[in-house]
Order: structure tokens, then C-alpha cells, then sequence
């Protein structure tokens, strides 16, 4: 009971530290610059074609979601952007019907904010925020330790590319699997830049997939 206390009077005191520090861009991907590239899986900006493990045990890949809209985010349960996965939620909930899913990705490479076990992790997430969308075993997001998905990420041409900045760093994938924005922590869920882009991209009419999954 006391240790649960001081957690939450911790995660309370982060979210007061979180402010302006945190960055709050937008960015999107030039549609022609990429026009002469290979199609499907060989774009440069396909990032779908991994295999990651869930967080409540065995495989997925991600390949399952083509076809959707995808929205990547690096999260952490100590942060002070934590609250953000409420917002992530009820994005996910508004929109899963017509083909948008949030994909999570907790990660424990900003000062130690995400310590837990997976265990913890999940049970957090869903005690606190009532949490539906998928999550996926603890990873790395930074350095050699980054798992392949987030290289991948990171390799982009910018603005798009370079590694998180900090936890809730999020990425978007249309419905071909090619990461076309990226929005800075400081965007949260609900800002304007990053809902109308979830929809204008949602508009667009879902290409016949064979890996395409609930």
C-alpha cells in the first residue's frame, strides 16, 4: 500500500515537472519525394515487416495491422507525459471501427521511467488507464540496444528520421505500412495536427492486404 502511494505521488510529481522542455513538433513526409521508390514491403518507409513480441506473451507481426492506420508510440509508465496514454486510448477507441490502431511500445531509455516488469507494465496500464489498444514487451528505442523496428524508424530521411527524443514520441503508418509523420512528445493524442492527419489518412480507401488482422 505505501509503496503504491509513493509511486503515484511520484508519477505526480513528474507530471508537474513535464512542461515546456518537452518537444512539440510535427513533421510529414514529402509525397514526392519518395515517388520513384519500390513498391509495398520494398519502400524505404515500410515498417511493418517485424515481428515483435506481445506484452502479454507470444509473437506478432505487425504486418497483421497493413491495411490500417498505425499509430507508433515509445511509452513509459514514470513519466510525466504518462497521462497521455488516456488520450491514446480514447483516440483508438473513436477510431478502430474504421481501421486506426495504436501500437505501444514501453521502453525504458529516458531516465529510468519505465523500470517494470512487463507484468507491471500491463497491470498499470490497464488499472490506470483502462488500456485496450496493443502493447508489446519492453524494449529499447536509443543506440545499438534499439530494437530493429525503431532503426528502421530512425533511419528515415528527415524530418521523420532520427531517434526519439523522449518517451511518447509518436509515428504514424498509413495504410501501405510506410511511416509518413512523426509528432514529438509534446503532441499529445488529442492536438489538432495529429488527429486530422489520422483522419485525412483514414479517408484513404484500405489497399487488399493478405497479413490484414484485427
Amino acid at each position: 500500500m505505501l509503496a503504491t502511494k509513493a509511486r503515484w505521488m511520484s508519477l505526480a510529481a513528474a507530471i508537474v515537472m513535464a512542461g515546456a522542455c518537452v518537444p512539440s513538433q510535427s513533421y510529414y513526409a514529402d509525397p514526392d519525394e519518395r515517388a520513384d521508390a519500390a513498391p509495398g514491403e520494398d519502400h524505404p518507409a515500410y515498417v511493418l515487416n517485424f515481428e515483435m513480441e506481445r506484452i502479454e506473451g507470444g509473437k506478432e507481426r505487425l504486418d497483421k495491422h497493413k491495411g490500417k492506420v498505425v499509430l507508433m508510440v515509445n511509452t513509459a509508465s514514470r513519466c510525466g507525459l504518462t497521462p497521455q496514454y488516456e488520450a491514446l486510448e480514447k483516440l483508438y477507441r473513436e477510431h478502430k471501427d474504421n481501421g486506426f490502431v495504436v501500437l505501444g511500445f514501453p521502453a525504458n531509455d529516458f531516465r529510468n521511467q519505465e523500470p517494470g516488469t512487463n507484468e507491471e507494465i500491463l497491470e498499470f496500464c490497464r488499472q490506470r488507464f483502462d488500456v485496450t489498444f496493443p502493447l508489446f514487451a519492453r524494449i529499447s528505442v536509443l543506440g545499438e540496444d534499439a530494437h530493429p523496428l525503431f532503426k528502421r524508424l530512425a533511419a528515415q530521411p528527415e524530418p521523420i528520421g532520427g531517434e526519439p527524443r523522449w518517451n511518447f514520441t509518436k509515428f504514424l503508418v498509413d495504410r501501405q505500412g510506410r511511416v509518413v509523420a512523426r509528432f514529438e512528445p509534446g503532441v499529445r493524442p488529442d492536438d489538432e495536427r495529429l488527429t486530422s492527419k489520422v483522419e485525412e489518412l483514414l479517408a484513404t480507401s484500405p489497399t487488399q492486404t493478405s497479413g490484414q488482422g484485427s
